[in-house]
């Protein structure tokens, strides 16, 4: 195990939490070699604002708390957010939106803003079979269409090749009908270091990482969801 990894589960696990949060996710992720969107969470508004601007408008602002699995259930995502005035507006909001749902507010992750083609990457832990991985269209797509596809970890190249020609909407990664062509061979590397962080983190039961954005210049992955036994 990572020592950056182990360090995370245990503080997790010393808190009494099964859920890993947003930016401790992505941490797990980047000591097994899976980028990830740039970021920091932040303790006050003056703080966001100096992160913004080191990152450059537009940024992502989210909330970060234990209690907020499914942020898009609470006010607790704002995209593209273009200036330090907005920055300030929508921190205070996440504030008093902790106080309306009674969640503990940890800080405010603020990230960069990446485009590309959506696509998700999940697993679950199977009592038989052990870990059972996921990949498909991502954002929304994934609940309207579930075009996905799966493979008992650990994976190879040619299985994510394989699960890529199972996925229909997988064409718009290749250049369709003249869309910029994905960074393929990111995407393969990214889904193999996952499947092999799954294998050696045993106590992840279930993992989201929703959307991941694929573009001409790789992979990263701009949400995260752990869940631990």
């Amino acid at each position: 195990m990572r020592p950056k990894a182990a360090e995370i589960i245990e503080r997790a696990r010393s808190e009494g939490r099964s859920l890993v949060l947003e930016p401790e996710a992505k941490q797990i992720l980047q000591a097994y070699g899976v980028p990830v969107t740039n970021e920091a969470v932040c303790g006050s508004p003056d703080e966001a604002v100096m992160v913004a601007q080191r990152i450059g408008y537009p940024v992502a602002m989210k909330v970060v708390s234990p209690q907020v699995v499914h942020k898009t259930e609470f006010k607790a995502v704002c995209l593209n957010v273009p200036n330090d005035k907005d920055v300030v507006e929508i921190y205070r909001s996440f504030e008093q939106e902790a106080m309306r749902a009674n969640f503990d507010l940890s800080g405010v992750l603020v990230s960069e803003m990446v485009t590309g083609q959506e696509m998700i990457i999940g697993s679950t832990k199977d009592p038989q079979f052990g870990n059972l991985i996921m990949l498909g269209m991502g954002g929304i797509a994934v609940q309207v269409y579930k075009d996905v596809s799966y493979r008992l970890a650990p994976v190879t190249e040619l299985d994510v090749k394989e699960m890529l020609s199972e996925i229909k909407g997988a064409k718009l990664l290749y250049g369709f009908r003249g869309r910029e062509r994905a960074n393929i061979h990111a995407l393969v590397r990214a889904l193999i270091a996952v499947s092999n962080m799954l294998m050696e983190l045993d106590d992840i039961v279930e993992m989201d990482l929703n959307p991941i954005f694929v573009s001409s210049q790789g992979v990263k992955v701009a949400d995260a969801r752990i869940l631990l036994s």
